[in-house]
């Protein structure tokens, strides 16, 4: 975590954080977690067997299994500088496509959306938050441009998810100041490219498995108010309601969904397989 580089090979010798904007009330949790677990913890390679192992779930989770449209050059098209999609543009609930081409286009859009990150104070994002309906996410745990390691996944899906669930406060940059608690899987193993194209399996465990799961939520049209409790649901209900208002007045169009009238539905628990 001492260079500032982006990270665009496969060795993923980092740590991620599930909040997904920078909170000061967090960073004793975070320092505390740092202490406690290292980066040879948090990631393991398939192939290496001295690392944290992932329940089986009883269950298989996941979405259609049915190969992802894929982006065309127009669907990767993108004018600066890149502003975030805020609750409830239709843009965050879109089909999101499967990316092929890892050219510089492509490098360029991941350029642009670490530096609407870096703007907003976000330690994560994906790409329809900022209107780019692709398979694409990006990281910074430090959240400061300069400091720790850039992370980059394209496509990712998880193949694996443990049966134990736990509760922590996320925000989102899509839902400016609404924050909440979360349930989430304890862990997952994922399926990724790089920016380079390049395949290759990761595990995560604890915190940096809940930020890679809500950058996959928006990768699948899922908004993390979905995954709370009634209660926790209800606690933010009037500010979901004002970010419906705040839609209509800005862009003179009816909110194309309403807290107020939705029962909530389940979103499904399990994720993506390729």
């Amino acid at each position: 975590m001492a260079c500032g580089t982006r990270l665009y090979s496969s060795s993923l010798s980092h740590a991620l954080f599930p909040v997904l904007i920078n909170q000061t009330a967090l960073s004793t949790k975070l320092l505390r977690f740092n202490r406690l677990y290292s980066t040879a913890r948090l990631f393991s390679s398939p192939n290496r067997t001295n690392l944290p192992l992932l329940t089986q779930a009883k269950r298989r989770y996941g979405f259609s299994t049915k190969e992802d449209p894929v982006a065309s050059p127009a669907d990767l098209r993108f004018e600066r500088p890149l502003k975030i999609v805020e609750y409830p543009d239709p843009i965050l609930r879109a089909k999101n496509k499967r990316i092929d081409t890892f050219d510089d286009n492509l490098k360029k859009l991941v350029d642009e959306m670490f530096d609407v990150m870096y703007k907003t104070d976000g330690i994560g994002l994906s790409a329809p938050q900022v209107g780019i309906n692709v398979q694409l996410m990006v990281f910074n745990p430090v959240g400061e441009r300069g400091g720790g390691e850039e992370i980059v996944l394209v496509n990712p899906r998880v193949n694996k998810c443990s049966n134990k669930m736990i509760p922590y406060e996320e925000g989102c940059l899509s839902f400016p100041g609404i924050h909440a608690d979360v349930e989430r899987p304890e862990s997952v193993k994922i399926d990724a490219r790089d920016i380079n194209g390049a395949r290759f399996s990761v595990s995560l465990s604890d915190l940096p498995a809940r930020v890679f799961q809500h950058e996959f939520d928006h990768l699948q049209g899922i908004l993390f108010f979905e995954r709370m409790t009634d209660d926790v649901l209800d606690s933010i209900r009037e500010q979901l309601e004002a970010l419906e208002k705040k839609y209509e007045d800005k862009t003179g169009l009816q909110s194309p969904e309403k807290i107020e009238a939705r029962k909530r539905r389940k979103a499904a628990v399990g994720f993506g397989k390729s």
